[in-house]
């Protein structure tokens, strides 16, 4: 009687090894078939950029421009066939759009960027105006003008020139086939003493604003995110419609070589430096197909455009489509895990299994009551089905782990059904439910003689 209370540790010990090894098992299998469901990830690394939704007015793109009545505009188109409100920035080549217009008399009401849904409500109500410009943004009658190329956002956002939209949105109401795109933004070369004042700033700073930029400072975060390897800015104000555009991004690429430029002329943004060529035109198509709606009508500060131009190029960045410096991205400790992880399942498997097997066959009082009426074939069975399933979780693959961890599970319940002298037929139903699991796996692996009645029969015999 003294080894009583030994012998009753040491099951116990024995119990819980067993039960922890098979918690262990049923984690493991949980993690991995969630890591099999894990889409595919083609980018180098998630892109911290801010993509936060923006309400109208919190990113300073109100201005403090306001429009009279309606009943007022109206009457101002009325008397003039072109009508520029106070604060109005768009302009346009005369000649062009006067030949588009052929012979159709053409009124045009032309308002400041920056008015709120209101204000811009009214300001598309003033129906004698044929179109109605509100900051870059073109429209008439039932159509939009917009531009889709380097050249022609260029224009828009460097000098408000809204020549190629006011002449393609009159073809439109014209039934007119599209005109043909004209680059209107001319280049020049800058001068040497332009060019000096602006790298002596750069060397000294890493910025240039120039009078009239409203840029104050490069946005630090995203600058931080898209070039982290450093960068250097220079801001002009929107430049004079008609009139030449200095050109400073190659003039200053070659100063700084292997250095990104980043030149923004009013809320037009250019990129020259590594990988400019076709880095360069990605960034810019893909930011203004997207946000030059918003840029043509609001009056974004020049920072909140260039910090929206930032994180678009962490996002380019992080895709690793180009040649530049990579991100880092910390390890994953899952991914490097998860080829172990079948492995790390079969050893707790067969572990449990093992040492339910040597439960079944203790010769002492704490095991199975081998003198149980009615139960003289039910210990023999489970013990059975108990090593088949330790023979199939060798051999089971992705297909078969589901039955054949269903199986144990079963195998488990009939073996505490049977130390907690549950009736027979409960014990003899989960019994039946685990062959029917096992049975599922064996069919699934292909292995016939992994069927439970004819591993049972072969057993015994």
């Amino acid at each position: 009687m003294a080894d009583a209370p030994v012998t009753t540790r040491r099951h116990l010990r024995h119990e819980l090894l067993r039960w922890a090894l098979l918690g262990v098992a049923v984690v493991v299998l949980v993690v991995f078939l969630l890591a099999q469901r894990q889409s595919v990830d083609v980018s180098y690394g998630r892109s911290p950029a801010a993509t936060a939704r923006i309400d109208e007015g919190s990113a300073g793109e109100l201005s403090d421009a306001s429009v009279p009545s309606v009943a007022e505009m109206t009457a101002l188109v009325a008397a003039d066939p072109v009508v520029r409100l106070p604060g109005s920035t768009a302009r346009w080549n005369e000649q062009r759009v006067r030949e588009a217009a052929g012979d159709r008399p053409v009124r045009i009401l032309v308002a400041p960027p920056g008015l709120d849904k209101a204000e811009r409500d009214r300001v598309r109500k003033v129906e004698n105006a044929t179109i109605r410009v509100i900051g870059t943004e073109v429209s008439g009658g039932i159509y939009q003008a917009v531009a889709d190329t380097l050249p022609g956002w260029r224009a828009q956002f460097a000098t408000a020139d809204v020549t190629n939209l006011l002449v393609a949105l009159l073809a439109g109401l014209r039934d007119a086939p599209d005109p043909p795109e004209h680059d209107e933004l001319r280049w020049r070369t800058p001068t040497d003493r332009e060019l000096a004042a602006v790298a002596a700033d750069l060397r000294a700073t890493g910025l240039h604003l120039a009078a009239g930029a409203t840029l104050t400072d490069v946005p630090g975060d995203a600058a931080r995110n898209a070039f982290g390897d450093g960068a250097r800015y220079v801001a002009f104000p929107a430049q004079p419609f008609g009139e030449p555009v200095p050109r400073y991004g190659p003039a200053l690429a070659e100063l700084f070589p292997g250095t990104p430029i980043v030149v923004m002329y009013g809320l037009w943004i250019e990129y020259h430096g590594p990988a400019a060529d076709d880095f360069a035109e990605l960034a810019g198509a893909s930011f203004y197909a997207q946000f030059g709606a918003r840029l043509s009508r609001y009056d974004y500060p020049q920072g909140t455009v260039l910090a929206a131009w930032l994180n678009r190029v962490t996002d380019l960045r992080y895709s690793g489509l180009f040649d530049r410096p990579l991100p880092y991205r910390p390890i994953d400790p899952l991914r490097v895990a998860l080829p172990a992880l079948p492995w790390v399942f079969a050893g707790c498997v067969a572990t449990f299994l093992i040492l339910s097997v040597r439960s079944l066959r203790r010769p002492d009082g704490v095991g199975v009551r081998r003198g149980d009426p009615g139960r003289g074939g039910t210990p023999a069975r489970l013990a059975g089905l108990t090593a088949l399933a330790v023979e199939m979780s060798l051999l089971t693959d992705a297909r078969s782990d589901p039955a054949l961890t269903r199986g144990i599970v079963k195998l488990q319940a009939a073996r505490a059904a049977l130390d907690e002298e549950l009736p027979g037929p409960h014990v003899r139903t989960l019994l039946d439910e685990a062959a029917d699991e096992l049975d599922d796996a064996a069919r699934t692996l292909g292995v016939a003689s992994y069927r439970p009645d004819l591993y049972l029969r072969g057993r015994l015999s």
